[in-house]
């Protein structure tokens, strides 16, 4: 079974960056897969952020996070990242990777991102 896990959360400034990185913890190989990635606010509905296809082909965002906001991946390392700057205290949630095009899951474990004002 595929297990997806997000990671390289944290609390940062508004005007700051992160780096999120997508790994699979059930040994498969993530570079198998188109990817994306989601977030979610404790009690508000999940939100699609982007998607990247298995040769980064196709490259997709949110309105929200576009400009702002980079998916890439290195089938070698077997990893997918999102780079995220200019963070608005908006974008604080959990964040997620999936499988899927513009899909909001299944969802593993998650990586809280913080954004203070």
């Amino acid at each position: 079974e595929v297990q997806l896990q997000a990671s390289g959360g944290g609390s940062v400034q508004s005007g700051g960056s992160l780096r999120l990185t997508c790994t699979d913890t059930s040994g498969f190989s993530v570079k198998s897969y188109t990817i994306s990635w989601v977030r979610q606010v404790p009690g508000q509905e999940a939100e699609w952020v982007a998607s990247i296809s298995t040769q980064s082909s196709a490259i997709d965002y949110a309105y929200s996070v576009k400009g702002r906001f980079a998916i890439s991946r290195d089938n070698a390392q077997n990893m997918v990242w999102l780079q995220m700057n200019d963070l608005k205290p908006e974008d604080t949630a959990v964040h997620y990777c999936t499988r899927g095009w513009r899909t909001l899951g299944p969802r593993g474990q998650g990586t809280l991102v913080t954004v203070s004002s």
